[in-house]
């Protein structure tokens, strides 16, 4: 707070000036007549007196009579006595007695100037000190409303201990009653996080608490479910017991047992510390070889590890309905890391209302350790289903949804990490409208050293021709009328696919997933062409936060190659959604046009039963920012009937030459554009330099002019602004380039043969 200027009296300031205004008024009187007025008077009776002393003396001295005599007299004394009243008038007008009067007069003013500034100051000073009040007072109920939270936490934890405690000693009766045979507790050593500080340290177990044991145990106090600083896992023993590790044939599904069996009412503690160690690196290995992560880095982390809150203030202040159906999670993995594997479970339990989450169901798609999943069905909601070989994401998702028991499924990635409150607000929008696909804005974590960044909230999922999934920024009219709420949920014409929430009787509406996909891509495009054009909506919901590990590779194999199974899956969307807008894909992405897609009567026969829109109303109500590609012709350029040019193989700035002709597209394929460019996917045949016998390269496409060309009268394919035309004499040594253009040589000669 800052001491500001004391206000003066009003009774003093109220005397000061009315002491200025008598002043001021005193002045004024003091000068009678005004003084301009007196002294014009006084010089006119004085110049009419000096005429008639002038008019008397001009006469003869016999003239002058004793009238004369007197009358002159009486005008000179007349003259000696307003040259004395002039005098008179001087002193009295003089500039001295001006200058007294405006020092004063100045001297008032400077003091009224110092009483503004005065008062100026002193109002500034409030204006502060008003801020800084305004301030404090925002800081303390921030502060009193998180010591709220602190105490209901500390109290919940605190009624949570009571009730294991209760637990620990009803079950220590039983034992020795001889009610059951049960091991005393047994804390894993070295087990992951500490419970919270606080509490009594010969206490605390050690480790993130998971507890197992028998649900009908604890009912009737209270523990099924119970997470301290972390997860708790009862096993229901009813479930079953048998050690038979393949609990997932033909859909029948069960919570797993410890390995070698347990007794009923048993409680251990989860073992994070063993269960990461069982898949941790070998001395030596290459931390990135496995995963394509630093497996190193996401090992030391915690399974229950701080994150930063990414959302925007105005989201942490919103309330959601309480009338929202629980989910079940599905997540679906193939050779994922311990680590990672286990702190996305710990995110979704952690960071979700208990009675939101009605299960996690875990699909391994023949992952090469059956461990890695059968260690976390102990875990309480978690239940595993064990593919038998390799199925893919689609075929694996598909399981996980029709073993999944509740009305809403969650679809995540098993290296995520949940956010505060990430659950609700994408309930929320569900629950509201059923036919809304509605998934959380996708933070980033890192790969490197799992570092947690937030994404922007303006972003939407787009993509270009060649059906690639990309991020795209809000338009700027978007983004400022967002500016105002930015909590509102944004439509996006694509979801990145992994993580997304979904009514489950929409789902199965829908179509479920294209089945016949393979392993991985492509699925994402398929579903959000099938959500919007047939009748649902996709969004992204800005105050649910996810945070990803984004990798630059698969760490898996694909069956036949990523680029084959990527294009098939692809090809299968374009086939069924896109109607003739299709043409532009493979114009796009020559190659796909040779990769076998397998028979889709089923899905036309899904999009015909749904009514779904055409493509064509996709592009003009959802996408309109996806225009159409400039018109261009599809074929091989040919010489001598029997060779083709041909790419060679070759990417950007790599030469072009002639290959014998094989018809089957590939490296032969070009497209010649209404705009003279002969185009290879998004390469363009490029000019070196504007001369003679220069190479002519591939580039990527940009409009100048050295990748433009013309086809002429005789096959010649000329630049369009210098002469010079496509040439193979050399094509041997240095590939095609372009010599000045002669119609008579039969190495500039070419036949342009479209495709049907």
């Amino acid at each position: 707070m800052l001491d500001c200027p004391g206000e003066q009296p009003r009774a003093l300031t109220v005397a000061k000036d009315a002491k200025f205004m008598a002043s001021v008024k005193q002045t004024d009187e003091a000068a009678g007549e005004p003084i301009e007025f007196n002294i014009v008077r006084t010089i006119d009776e004085l110049i009419e007196n000096i005429d008639v002393i002038s008019s008397v003396g001009n006469k003869t001295a016999s003239s002058i009579t004793l009238k004369s005599k007197t009358h002159t007299r009486l005008s000179l004394r007349t003259l000696a006595y307003m040259i004395m009243q002039l005098q008179q008038l001087q002193a009295r007008h003089s500039a001295p007695h001006w200058r007294r009067q405006l020092a004063q007069r100045d001297q008032e003013v400077e003091r009224l100037n110092q009483v503004i500034e005065l008062q100026s100051k002193r109002i500034k000073c409030l204006e502060v000190n008003i801020e800084t009040l305004l301030t404090w007072a925002s800081d303390t109920q921030a502060l009193l409303t998180d010591l709220s939270k602190t105490e209901e936490k500390v109290e919940n934890r605190a009624l949570r201990l009571r009730e294991v405690a209760t637990a620990m000693q009803q079950y220590q009766d039983d034992v020795s009653s001889g009610a059951s045979t049960a091991r005393q507790w047994a804390p894993a050593a070295n087990s992951g996080l500490r419970v919270a500080a606080g509490g009594n340290a010969a206490d605390d177990p050690g480790g993130n608490v998971i507890l197992i044991g028998s649900v009908k145990d604890f009912e009737r106090n209270a523990v099924h479910g119970l997470k301290l600083n972390g997860i708790v896992a009862l096993e229901d023993t009813a479930l079953g017991s048998s050690s038979n590790s393949n609990v997932a044939n033909a859909g029948n599904v069960a919570r797993l047992p410890m390995s070698g069996g347990s007794a009923r009412g048993e409680v251990e503690y989860f073992d994070e510390a063993g269960y990461i160690r069982g898949g941790a690196l070998r001395t030596g290995e290459d931390p990135y070889i496995r995963n394509r992560f630093n497996q190193e880095a996401s090992d030391a982390l915690p399974s229950n590890r701080d994150i930063p809150d990414t959302r925007n203030p105005m989201c942490r202040t919103k309330k959601y309905r309480e009338d929202l159906a629980e989910t079940s999670v599905i997540i679906t993995f193939h050779n994922e890391a311990r680590s990672t594997l286990l702190r996305t479970i710990v995110s979704v339990l952690n960071r979700s209302p208990e009675h939101l989450i009605r299960e996690i169901v875990l699909v391994d798609d023949f992952s090469d350790h059956p461990e890695d999943g059968l260690e976390l069905a102990k875990i309480d909601k978690v239940r595993v289903i064990r593919n038998d070989r390799r199925e893919g994401l689609v075929r694996s998702r598909v399981r996980g949804a029709d073993a999944a028991v509740s009305s809403v499924l969650t679809f995540l990635d098993s290296h995520v990490e949940c956010n505060e409150q990430w659950l609700e607000p994408l309930l929320e929008r569900v629950r509201e409208d059923p036919t809304r696909v509605v998934c959380p804005v996708i933070d980033v974590i890192s790969m490197d050293n799992f570092q947690y960044i937030g994404a922007s909230a303006d972003l939407r999922g787009g993509f270009d021709w060649n059906l690639i999934f990309k991020w795209e920024y809000l338009s700027p009219t978007e983004r400022a009328a967002r500016h105002n709420d930015p909590t509102t949920a944004i439509r996006t014409p694509m979801i990145a696919g992994g993580l997304f929430v979904i009514d489950k009787a929409y789902f199965n509406k829908l179509g479920k997933y294209d089945m016949k996909m393979d392993v991985w891509g492509g699925e994402n495009l398929e579903i959000s062409f099938r959500v919007w054009q047939c009748g649902g909506s996709l969004e992204i919901i800005p105050c649910s936060r996810v945070g990803h590990v984004f990798r630059k590779r698969h760490p898996y194999t694909f069956p036949g190659g990523s680029g084959n199974v990527f294009a098939r899956n692809t090809r299968r969307a374009a086939e069924v959604w896109m109607d003739d807008y299709k043409q532009h894909y493979y114009n796009a992405v020559p190659l796909a046009k040779n990769i076998p897609f397998g028979n889709i009567d089923d899905r036309l026969a899904l999009k015909e039963k749904l009514h779904c829109k055409p493509f064509k109303w996709y592009l003009e109500n959802v996408y309109p920012d996806l225009q159409a590609p400039v018109p261009q012709e599809v074929g091989q350029f040919r010489q001598d009937a029997t060779e083709c040019l041909d790419t060679m193989g070759h990417l950007i700035d790599g030469t072009v030459g002639l290959f014998p002709c094989h018809n089957t597209g590939g490296n032969q394929e070009w497209a010649y554009s209404k705009r003279g460019e002969i185009k290879h996917d998004d390469l363009c045949l490029t000019l070196v330099q504007f001369a003679r016998g220069s190479q002519v390269v591939l580039k990527a496409c940009d409009d100048t002019e050295n990748q433009r060309w013309l086809m002429r009268e005789g096959g010649m394919v000329r630049h369009h602004k210098i002469n010079v035309c496509l040439d193979t004499r050399d094509h041997n040594e240095q590939g095609i380039s372009a010599q000045r253009c002669n119609s008579a040589l039969a190495s500039q000669r070419w036949a342009f043969t479209k495709y049907a």
